[in-house]
């Protein structure tokens, strides 16, 4: 099954590192979300332990993508492009690629006990959550990406207890609703894609229907807009950070949900978020004014950064 002509060290080595998928490592910067929002930024210790949380959960994120291509293997290998992935066209063997993604696992699990028990427990709880989504919830529908998304609350709460420090149930409730928008906006990427083929690449997708997904996405599209207001102008976030400034980023926020529903429908894209988000110039501008916007708001208002636990 797996045999063929040996490959180069280098070569495989390279392909290692292209099953950990680093272009997709960005969505681990939700963990500098709490260090961000509590004001503690620009400070060395917080700055340096959201900076550990952040690479160990590149290193359990690669460590679930090394074992859901594992898992996948055979399926990939029927795709267009999943065909190419290192495991899937060879150029890692199988038996490796579980091997070190154990190796990974366990040393990155290891490590995080470093930032204290909270973050330890996030950290396991992700791991956990995404074994049991590539082995089993991905195949159960609406299941499948309520459990994408809750993998980015558990980033956001690790990040929080790296530090440690409090964390808003309004942002927990915006990261989940955004996370769910992208992962239904992807799925029907895939769905418009494959065509009468999706199942035989990801059986899952035999239970949904662009319809069925499009109004899932507009749901959860008002939600998030809404969340999002309700979140800068609450009295809470005003109190928290002594400014009623935050509502004047709600325009980019608007902005880039409207350009990636453009991209979804108009042009075809939505297969990759990161992708997207890194090569569309629009999109990168507009969450790149947003993030300026917040940290200038909210560093330049009166009041004391968030008090950090021991």
């Amino acid at each position: 099954m797996e045999s063929g002509p040996a490959r180069p060290a280098s070569g495989r080595l390279a392909g290692v590192f292209r099953s950990l998928r680093p272009h997709q490592w960005s969505k681990n910067l939700v963990v500098f979300a709490a260090v961000g929002l509590s004001k503690h930024l620009f400070e060395p210790r917080p700055l340096l332990r959201a900076l550990v949380a952040f690479v160990l959960f590149c290193g359990l994120s690669g460590t679930v993508y090394l074992l859901n291509d594992v898992a996948d293997v055979e399926r990939d290998r029927l795709h267009p492009l999943k065909r190419l992935r290192p495991i899937a066209s060879g150029v890692v063997p199988v038996r490796m690629a579980a091997l070190l993604a154990v190796v990974l696992g366990l040393l990155c699990l290891g490590a995080s006990w470093m930032l204290g028990r909270g973050f330890f427990l996030c950290a396991a709880a992700y791991l956990a959550l995404n074994l049991l989504y590539s082995f089993w919830l991905k195949e159960v529908v609406i299941v499948d990406v309520l459990s994408v998304s809750l993998g980015f609350v558990l980033r956001a709460v690790a990040g929080a207890q790296a530090i440690p420090v409090y964390i808003s149930d309004w942002l927990l409730l915006c990261t989940v609703l955004l996370a769910l928008f992208l992962t239904l906006a992807k799925r029907r990427h895939e769905l418009v894609t494959l065509s009468g083929t999706a199942a035989d690449h990801r059986r899952i997708l035999a239970e949904y229907s662009p319809y069925l997904l499009d109004q899932m996405i507009a749901v959860v599209t008002a939600s998030c807009l809404v969340a999002y207001a309700f979140t800068t102008s609450a009295a809470e976030t005003r109190e928290k950070f002594h400014t009623d400034l935050l509502p004047l980023t709600t325009p980019f926020v608007l902005y880039g949900i409207f350009r990636y529903l453009y991209l979804v429908h108009q042009k075809e894209k939505g297969g990759s978020p990161t992708d997207v988000l890194l090569t569309d110039r629009p999109l990168l501008v507009a969450v790149a004014l947003w993030a300026v916007t917040v940290v200038l708001i909210v560093y330049t208002a009166s009041g004391t950064p968030a008090p950090l636990g021991h």
